[in-house]
């Protein structure tokens, strides 16, 4: 792609932008498409969608995709050179989930001997614990093991490690992480370390490496990825649960939430719990 960002904006009626958003996880040329689906304006019954490409090809995917849908407004801007990613980081204030303290290198005054804290530096990997999804999963996994502990964890789509390190530093003797991204792979790695958390990452695509399944059965398995991928793991995340074990669901707006719950439910899983944070869901589902 070439160095200039773009962000493209669509904005229209809610039934025709969440049919947009469907229509993008739908479509495999946009499988790993960053975007986000909010209300704009309660009123006149706005939505709004934003999607950030990283690459000439999902830019012009994107606005192919959406152009379908012809009461969405599509706007196209261009987004100014910048360090993203360190002014974010720079300005983010930690993130309590229950028992949990997620803080970054600009925090590190900020810790309490009360919390698990867990230092996190996200580099170019997803989950510094601010998103939606990463908390949903970090509220759920505290509500669990205030009844229970976990032996064995595993964690898809590991991104920074948090998740893993978060059971690593609760008691599990196994916790293992995948991700396809190398970096991912790497900043997980290494964070482990700071936390001084016995947490394992491997580059992985599904749940096939021989770590992953050297370490299965699993008590608890997080799958904080994306909405088609969870349904397409589905089958594999059961085989990787011991009976009676839990996997925790997210990365899934609530619009794909009945998509992907249906995927389990067909399996014999039962839901325990919903998490709704903004527009993101969290399902705590028991395999049978």
């Amino acid at each position: 792609m070439s160095q200039q960002a773009f962000q493209i904006i669509a904005r229209g009626p809610r039934a025709d932008a969440e049919a947009a958003a469907d229509a993008i996880d739908a479509n495999i040329a946009l499988e790993g498409a960053t975007y986000s689906i909010l209300e704009e304006d309660e009123d006149r019954g706005i939505w709004r969608i934003d999607a950030f490409p990283t690459s000439d090809d999902e830019v012009e995917a994107l606005k192919a995709q959406l152009a379908e849908f012809p009461t969405l407004k599509i706007t196209v801007e261009v987004l100014a050179n910048a360090d993203w990613l360190a002014m974010a980081l720079s300005g983010l204030p930690p993130v309590r989930a229950g028992r949990f303290f997620v803080y970054g290198q600009h925090d590190l005054g900020r810790t309490s001997p009360n919390n698990v804290n867990l230092r996190i530096e996200a580099g170019a990997a997803f989950g510094t614990g601010h998103h939606g999804t990463t908390v949903g999963c970090l509220q759920a996994y505290d509500a669990l093991i205030k009844a229970k502990g976990f032996e064995k964890v595993l964690d898809v789509g590991a991104g920074t490690g948090l998740l893993a390190i978060a059971a690593a530093r609760t008691g599990s003797r196994v916790a293992v992480g995948t991700d396809i991204d190398k970096p991912s792979v790497r900043i997980s790695k290494e964070n482990a370390k700071l936390n001084r958390a016995n947490a394992r990452f491997v580059h992985a695509s599904g749940l096939g490496h021989r770590l992953v399944r050297d370490s299965a059965p699993y008590d608890l398995v997080f799958a904080n990825i994306l909405a088609r991928p969870l349904v397409s793991l589905a089958q594999d995340i059961k085989g990787a649960l011991k009976p009676g074990g839990t996997v925790i669901l997210s990365g899934l707006l609530r619009t794909q939430e009945r998509f992907v719950k249906a995927a389990y439910l067909s399996r014999g899983f039962k839901v325990r719990r919903r998490i709704h944070r903004d527009a993101w869901a969290t399902l705590v589902m028991q395999r049978a």
